[in-house]
């Protein structure tokens, strides 16, 4: 029998998910989280074989849990309505075993978490595509510019944050905004967050 433990913050679908899987003959929900702490209690109570997580829950997110679970026997699938390459990135960096998208057949999650099981990883195909189509292009220093852009400081509060004059600063926006091919900082913002970049 694989034991499974499922992180969902949305009730509806966490229930959904549940009945969906004790359906199956060899499978059985032994732990039901709405986000990312509770599920990382339930592993270490229940010693699932695997967790399956939504992304983006209150408190620690699924990635977040995903990288605390690395190494922990308990192998870790990812099911997010987000197709974002960094958030791809990251799991894989991480060591999730499976990353699905929401909108993929229900059966496909039964067939995934028995793949898994046999040692194989399973990515939705679409995300492979867009990851090796896509990366993020901007240096440390300016995913360093960009976030705190996004914290909304200014052009001087960056600079003496950053220990760099001004004018660096106003360099390193226009290069963030030609790399990211867009022609304001809110847009910088949105397009950076749209691709799941933020750390």
């Amino acid at each position: 029998m694989i034991r499974v433990v499922i992180a969902e913050d949305q009730k509806m679908l966490l229930g959904a998910l549940s009945a969906l899987l004790e359906l199956e003959g060899d499978i059985t929900v032994v732990g039901r989280a709405n986000n990312g702490e509770d599920a990382l209690q339930l592993v270490s109570l229940h010693k699932p074989d695997i967790c399956i997580m939504d992304i983006e829950m209150p408190g620690k997110s699924g990635l977040e849990a995903a990288e605390e679970l690395k190494g922990s026997g308990c192998k870790v699938i990812i099911l997010t309505t987000f197709a974002r390459p960094g958030y791809f990135e990251r799991a894989v960096k991480a060591g999730v075993n499976g990353y699905l998208l929401k909108d993929s057949p229900s059966e496909e999650l039964a067939a995934s978490i028995r793949s898994v099981m046999t040692g194989r990883r399973i990515y939705a195909p679409e995300l492979v595509d867009d990851v090796f189509g896509q990366s993020n292009p901007l240096t440390d220093r300016e995913n360093e510019v960009l976030v705190l852009m996004a914290d909304g400081k200014n052009t001087k509060e960056i600079a003496s944050e950053l220990y760099i004059t001004t004018g660096t600063v106003r360099n390193y926006i226009s290069v963030i905004l030609e790399k990211l091919d867009v022609s304001n900082r809110i847009e910088a913002i949105k397009r950076f967050k749209d691709k799941g970049w933020f750390r």
